[in-house]
């Protein structure tokens, strides 16, 4: 975990909601059994050598016993538990879900809803929120190679396979925030890809999607200069900024961009300076990344206005 992802915790072990808390039962079970036939064989080996010499050993009931009856019952007891805290697969959502669509980008993440109000689509990058105690229906893809969606704290992974619509079903049980990690390697940043996911109470949820699916805010007198830098040098050619630009599915929708925690899927903090780095030098922040490094072309009075344009689209 780099700096920009501090106090987002990325663990198994610090369930956040019933999928997570149902795997981490399971994996408790697991491990307290594998722990007790550990010492039970440890045992018997103890005994053997204290006794060894000490005449012969009837084997074919050890065999028995040992190698087939236990076996059998502990992986059969084993298989019925986690089937019953499996999390269920659906192949429609469940009524009530919220449905939320992620495509795998080498090396970010694209995320989309629907607005209930207008049901306009709201697109937003590397960054997913949720209501509290509402499930969640992700359908995942993929646009190049195969990407794996994971949020420990929340659930299992799912792998996102190019051509293909993957589900997943979670939920959070309380406010907070996690990290999540692409878990399947996927090329030279495969590391620094990402993804914050955010639990909201419900109607801050809502007031959150009505206002992402808003265009951008019209810009002050004196952020205007960096909409139009914004423009001049054709930055509008991959990213979209509704209001502002037409729509590019190449790079992150930066209409909201000022409102994610984070930017480069986890790379850095979001604040105006951070902006400007990343503007200036992403190939040294995130070698191989598509976005060039714009440092030399962009003049620094241009540069600034427009990391400081983007850092109030909120």
């Amino acid at each position: 975990m780099n700096a920009a992802s501090e106090g987002a915790p990325q663990s198994a072990l610090r369930a956040a909601g019933p999928v997570a808390q149902s795997l981490l039962e399971v994996s408790g079970v697991l491990a307290v059994g594998g722990a007790v036939i550990f010492a039970g064989v440890m045992l018997l080996l103890a005994l053997a050598v204290r006794h060894r010499g000490g005449g012969r050993v009837n084997t074919r009931w050890w065999l028995l016993g040992g190698g087939l009856a236990f076996p059998t019952v502990v992986l059969s007891a084993l298989f019925a538990h986690s089937e019953f805290h499996r999390p269920p697969w659906r192949p429609i959502p469940p009524p009530g879900a919220l449905i939320v669509g992620v495509t795998g980008h080498m090396w970010w993440w694209e995320v989309r809803y629907r607005d209930p109000a207008s049901g306009a689509e709201v697109v937003t990058a590397n960054e997913i929120r949720i209501p509290v105690g509402r499930p969640v229906y992700f359908g995942l893809g993929s646009a190049d190679v195969i990407h794996s969606f994971w949020v420990p704290s929340l659930g299992g992974k799912m792998d996102m396979l190019p051509g293909r619509v993957q589900h997943l079903l979670l939920q959070a049980g309380r406010p907070g925030t996690w990290r999540g990690q692409c878990a399947e390697y996927c090329g030279e940043q495969h590391a620094r890809m990402a993804l914050h996911v955010v639990a909201e109470e419900p109607a801050a949820f809502d007031a959150w999607l009505a206002g992402q699916a808003r265009p951008a805010a019209a810009a002050s007198r004196e952020l205007e200069r960096g909409r139009e830098a914004f423009l001049a040098h054709r930055c509008n050619a991959c990213h979209t900024v509704r209001g502002v630009s037409e729509q590019s599915r190449l790079g992150p929708d930066l209409t909201h961009v000022g409102s994610r925690l984070h930017l480069g899927a986890g790379t850095a903090p979001n604040d105006a300076a951070q902006l400007a780095a990343w503007v200036a030098h992403t190939q040294q922040l995130k070698p191989g990344a598509r976005m060039p490094s714009s440092g030399e072309r962009i003049g620094e009075a241009d540069l600034q206005s427009i990391a400081a344009w983007l850092a109030q689209l909120k």
